[in-house]
């Protein structure tokens, strides 16, 4: 018999999401597909993903001639794009929030990355798109910068819910929690149904192994290159240890009385950078209930292929994990700078691809309002670019 692997992912407790988006996954039933037969549950995107999504001539070609035939500017004209397909598939995933409750189904867009540090912004921005995609498993994506804080609570409190992303060190997951809980507060004294309300906190893997392997092998010692790989999984396993405390708390009592979900915590950035590592490793090694991992269609299909589920390979695994971080030290590996620049570069990269998106549409309805050429095309050199800059989440 052929094992489910994806369904024994899932029955471990791991909702398995998407990261991906694009006309062609909808148009063509891709998107569907993968819900019915991978047990995808969710989707996220980012400004990367879009730009690689927009290069795709003839699926944005009616579009793009509407929207230049309407003199739109290109800061309105990537909304309506983007949103346009977020809407799609957030009705293509309304089974799946419908079948739990609408704690899966959920549809990620993130707000412009160039408002990371500016918090009111960031708030009215979260409350456009809210209202333009208009579908309740909408999930809007606010970065874990210092500005984004007030902001995931703000957003929160007005019954809009969010997609943390950019997480990568612990303290900063212990600030977005306890903004977690001050918005469903303020939500619920706002009158907001808190079961209405989902969250997710997207704490970043693969990219804190690249940027410590990276500094291990400048060390260049036996102690420091046996540390390889180890990094990112420990980082996420005592996230996890945070999310019980946070979440077993009296204060989270409160609210789960009032109907609110708890915010998962959601794997992202997990395909592996190193080939010498395994491919579904990001996968295997943060097993745990309540948890969401997002992956690239190619991780699903590797997992599906030869993933392995051993159950939760979480809990229990801290005092191993605070030892790997104790080990980093001793070799000279400053974790603190380690999250400090991974979290700049986070929001730097977003941005670049960001740029490189409206770049290459602005000259698509250049050239859609001209009536010459296929309009899409000029976005296929700058989706590359994009790409490379953004790196896949």
């Amino acid at each position: 018999m052929t094992t489910d692997r994806l369904s024994e992912l899932t029955a471990a407790g791991v909702a398995v999401w998407l990261d991906d988006l694009s006309r062609v996954r909808l148009s063509s039933g891709g998107l569907d597909q993968l819900r019915r037969e991978k047990h995808v549950a969710g989707v996220t995107t980012n400004p990367t993903i879009f730009a690689k999504a927009l290069s795709d001539a003839d699926e944005y070609d009616w579009q793009l001639r509407d929207l230049a035939t309407r003199a739109v500017d290109v800061e309105e004209a990537v909304r309506m794009l983007t949103t346009y397909d977020v809407r799609w598939a957030c009705d293509v995933m309304r089974p799946s929030y419908d079948r739990s409750n609408g704690v899966d189904g959920r549809v990620s867009i993130e707000v412009d990355p160039r408002l990371a540090h500016e918090t009111e912004k960031t708030v009215a921005e979260a409350k456009a798109l809210w209202w333009l995609v208009d579908r309740p498993n909408l999930f809007i994506k606010i970065p874990a910068t210092e500005a984004g804080l007030p902001a995931i609570t703000a957003t929160l409190a007005e019954g809009i819910s969010v997609n943390v992303t950019l997480i990568f060190g612990l303290d900063r997951y212990s600030q977005v929690m306890d903004a977690f809980l001050a918005g469903l507060e303020q939500a619920r004294a706002n009158g907001h149904d808190l079961s209405k309300i989902g969250s997710v906190a997207s704490f970043f893997v693969s990219r804190v192994d690249s940027e410590v392997d990276k500094r291990l092998e400048k060390i260049g010692s036996g102690e420091a290159k046996a540390l390889r790989g180890k990094a990112a999984v420990a980082n996420a396993q005592l996230a996890y240890e945070r999310y019980g405390e946070v979440f077993s708390s009296d204060r989270w009592q409160a609210l789960a009385d009032a109907g609110a979900h708890p915010q998962r915590p959601l794997w992202a950035s997990t395909s592996t950078k190193n080939p010498d590592y395994r491919d579904v490793i990001y996968v295997e090694e943060l097993i745990a209930p309540g948890t969401v991992n997002t992956m690239p269609e190619s991780v699903i299909h590797a997992y599906a292929d030869h993933g392995e589920t051993r159950g939760d390979t979480i809990t229990g695994s801290y005092d191993a994990a605070r030892q790997v971080f104790t080990e980093l030290e001793s070799v000279g590996v400053d974790m603190t700078d380690v999250i400090a620049t991974l979290e700049r570069e986070g929001v730097e990269k977003f941005e670049a691809s960001w740029e490189e998106l409206l770049d290459g549409l602005r000259k698509s309805l250049a050239e859609a309002a001209k009536g010459t050429g296929r309009p899409g095309a000029a976005a296929k050199s700058n989706a590359q670019a994009a790409a490379q800059a953004g790196g896949n989440a």
